[in-house]
């Protein structure tokens, strides 16, 4: 059975090579429906892993009130224009809103185009400055690699006080320990009593290179008109949120005295919320890429059939001979089924080295978390074994078939 199966591999093996051109290019139309699968779950994939890294920490317990929904900006035909957030109303908010067992933070980006200082270094004017109160990191879920929080006493004294991104450690103070000593932004000097953890980068953005500074220090440097606050609250049990966020909704529409007719000028979001839709999104491109590389392997596999059925014309005199010689149909069968699968196996095995190729490039273009995707790979593989049994099926039935005199006779 062994020799049977490694004689009719070392033929197919020897038709593959005597048929080169051709099964050059059968094999270059299956991979490339194999790489567009493959290519886009790899991408899908480390986009998932990135986005689930970043919202990991920030758990399913967790509510923000935003000036607009996640989902749009539009109602029907008409664009929503929710004013701005602004610190009256989050300062409202958290004087108004008291749910058992939850805590408020509120922020917001005084610049993204900040330079800091520290003795003769200097960073370039790419950091983002974010005016904090003390349940900020918490509700974002942003551990410390060294030092300790703000403290009530902090945010309410306006004490200059700050906590740095992980690149200023490596960066800034070259490794040195930053707790304790003096940076300056915009003329204005701060204490380090904090460095946190690294986050990495998301879609370019560099999570690492923002300095937290106490809200209130942070509204007296940046006073830009029209600036939007964030406010994001947190329960400690899950199970209370869908609770929370009634009340943190009945609240901000107080703040924003609308009537029981009117319509939210304001956004809910949590954070499961966010994920599923997420999900949702990475779901509909998976099912776009499972299309386009169906329709694609479709195609590859009537070149296959063709190339095949080209094949057992132009062998037909072997086959004479080797039926006459004794071979059984099943015997030349499955010597044209071999080369169909190995030609399969080919272009299977170059679109997944294709897909996971460019996958892996795309992915760290846009710093995403790059990760194996052994089940775009299993797929692929098993599609590109049914694919061979099927388009090999036919043509070697037909040479199975083929009487063995007139084969002999054919020219």
């Amino acid at each position: 059975m062994f020799t049977l199966f490694r004689e009719n591999l070392r033929i197919a093996f020897d038709s593959i090579k005597s048929q080169l051109l051709r099964t050059i290019l059968t094999v270059l139309i299956i991979s490339i429906g194999i790489f567009a699968l493959v290519g886009i779950l790899t991408f899908i994939k480390a986009f998932e892993n990135t986005l689930n890294s970043d919202f990991a920490s920030i758990g399913s317990n967790t509510l923000t009130i935003q000036r607009y929904e996640f989902t749009n900006q539009r109602r029907g035909d008409r664009k929503i224009i929710n004013p701005v957030i602004g610190y009256r109303d989050v300062k409202e908010f958290v004087d108004a809103y008291n749910y058992p067992t939850a805590q408020t933070a509120i922020s917001f980006t005084g610049t993204a185009r900040a330079e800091v200082k520290y003795d003769n270094e200097k960073t370039d004017p790419e950091v983002r400055v974010v005016g904090v109160n003390e349940n900020f990191l918490q509700n974002s879920g942003l551990k410390l690699d060294k030092g300790r929080n703000f403290t009530p006493f902090d945010i309410s004294n306006n004490t200059r006080v700050c906590v740095l991104g992980s690149d200023f450690y490596k960066n800034l103070f070259k490794d040195d320990n930053p707790i304790g000593k003096t940076i300056s932004i915009r003329g204005t000097k701060f204490n380090v009593i904090a460095i946190l953890e690294e986050k990495g980068s998301t879609f370019g953005n560099n999570q690492d290179l923002r300095v937290l500074i106490p809200i209130q220090v942070a509204r007296t440097m940046f006073t830009q008109p029209n600036i939007n606050y964030n406010v994001s609250v947190m329960v400690d049990d899950p199970e209370f949120l869908d609770n929370a966020e009634e009340e943190a909704i009945l609240t901000f529409r107080n703040i924003r005295k609308l009537s029981p007719i009117e319509e939210n000028n304001f956004g809910i979001g949590r954070s499961d919320d966010l994920v599923n839709q997420i999900a949702t999104i990475t779901g509909a491109l998976g099912a776009a890429a499972w299309v386009i590389s169906l329709i694609t392997i479709f195609g590859s596999c009537i070149a296959l059939v063709n190339i095949m059925l080209v094949s057992v014309t132009e062998r037909t005199r072997e086959i004479g001979v080797r039926k006459a010689l004794g071979a059984k149909k099943s015997t030349i069968a499955s010597q044209f089924l071999f080369e169909a699968i190995l030609i399969g196996q080919f272009g299977g095995l170059f679109g997944i080295f294709l897909g996971i190729s460019i996958g892996y490039i795309i992915a760290i273009s846009f710093d995403l978390v790059f990760t194996v995707p052994w089940n775009a790979i299993i797929a692929a593989t098993s599609i590109t074994f049914i694919i061979a049994i099927l388009s090999g099926l036919f043509p070697a039935i037909k040479a199975a078939k083929l009487d063995p005199i007139e084969s002999l006779r054919y020219e």
